[in-house]
């Protein structure tokens, strides 16, 4: 199906950090902020869920929440998601048929991007606690190099700043 009729179909809007996506879950359950770690700067639903699309030729511009996330395959092309580990390594976790999740630590810097040239990945990501717009934090790239300037590469191709 082209991306055009999935936005439409599944009323996905433009993500900040490329994309498209629509939440499709918010518990209704909440956790209190001080029941929470002091990463988060208040209350939390217990967990979130969205779609989440990208198209050949866009990516997920490398960010972080202090949450885990969870990645859904769903149809498409494999989609790629860079993680840049505490230790100064980067991973790639691949997902895609048969391979069809992977998490994402909190407080990781990651990004993502179809694994082939032609075609989009459509996926899903679940957060917990629940995610927040105000605990989303995009990376400039050139601060991120200066953290990981083995990676500068891949960082300046996947930041958004």
């Amino acid at each position: 199906m082209p991306v055009k009729d999935l936005v439409e179909r599944l009323q996905l809007r433009p993500h900040p950090e490329g994309g498209y996506y629509r939440e499709t879950y918010r518990s209704p359950g909440q956790i209190a902020q001080n029941a929470l770690p002091r990463r988060f700067g208040g209350d939390r639903a217990y967990s979130t869920s969205i779609y989440f699309l990208l198209e050949s030729g866009d990516f997920s511009g490398f960010h972080r929440i202090p949450s885990d996330e969870c990645w859904h395959f769903y149809e498409g092309v494999p989609l790629n998601i860079y993680v840049l580990e505490t230790n100064g390594t980067l991973s790639t976790l691949r997902i895609g048929p048969g391979n069809y999740q992977a998490v994402v630590a909190s407080a990781h810097w990651f990004a993502a991007r179809p694994a082939e040239p032609d075609g989009h990945s459509l996926v899903g990501c679940t957060v917990a606690p629940g995610f927040e717009f105000a605990d989303f934090e995009m990376a400039v790239a050139d601060d991120l190099v200066k953290q990981y300037p083995g990676h500068e590469s891949i960082i300046r191709e996947l930041c958004r700043k």
